[in-house]
């Protein structure tokens, strides 16, 4: 993207995103912020600018939108709340490999929500923070955590994660969704996530589940985001 726009605005420009991710972990909706005194198409034809802009990106990145924002808005310091959706299917699915977590087991989503219901609240959330993650501090404020199933003929049941806080920790989300699924498959009770909450230790959480079925998906900011694009 820094190399993108310092084409396009003819001068070097960095860029800051929203936050990092898990290696591996995509983004269907990701906030970054640069500065810019201007640029002739930029002000002039801001859709055109968006256009050449996708063109120099690589295919896996695409601008799906800008807007001017105060000289003091800062993506990543300024964002209320993130929500990210981790995929999990529980029969092949050839359509599924890349972006969704093969997981060949019977699964019960009132067990994992019940499980899950345990989790919304401001905690320290250790038990699901990667060891040595350099956190300063473990405490968020977790506003959402909810399974859904999304039926599929073909390929049977699809279950999706949702989980929504100020912010998290580094493979928190993942941590999360191998100790829910060891609920889902009857392996522990509910009742385990409150005990894991109050101990605090990451060793006694389920194991992380990959990456690449886990993606951002929504950032929240305290102002209104409006399009420059026509």
């Amino acid at each position: 993207m820094e190399r993108a726009l310092s084409i396009l605005l003819g001068g070097r420009c960095g860029v800051t995103g929203a936050g990092r991710t898990d290696t591996g972990v995509n983004a269907s909706r990701f906030i970054a912020h640069f500065d810019s005194a201007g640029g002739t198409l930029l002000q002039s034809d801001p859709a055109e600018f968006a256009y050449k802009f996708n063109a120099i990106l690589p295919p896996d990145i695409v601008v799906h939108d800008i807007y001017r924002v105060a000289d003091d808005a800062h993506a990543r310091f300024d964002a209320v709340s993130r929500t990210y959706k981790y995929y999990v299917h529980t029969s092949k699915d050839p359509f599924g490999t890349d972006f969704s977590f093969a997981f060949y087991h019977e699964l019960d989503p009132d067990r994992m929500n019940a499980a899950a219901a345990y989790l919304p609240g401001r905690r320290d959330f250790s038990c699901f923070e990667k060891l040595h993650g350099g956190q300063t501090t473990s405490v968020c404020d977790l506003t959402l955590a909810r399974w859904d199933t999304i039926d599929d003929d073909a390929c049977g049941n699809k279950y999706v994660f949702t989980v929504t806080a100020n912010r998290f920790l580094r493979n928190m989300v993942r941590a999360m969704v191998g100790t829910l699924l060891d609920v889902g498959t009857g392996k522990k009770d509910p009742s385990w996530i409150p005990e894991l909450l109050e101990k605090g230790d990451r060793c006694s959480a389920g194991q992380s589940v990959p990456g690449h079925a886990l993606f951002l998906t929504r950032i929240e900011y305290p102002y209104e985001l409006i399009s420059i694009l026509k």
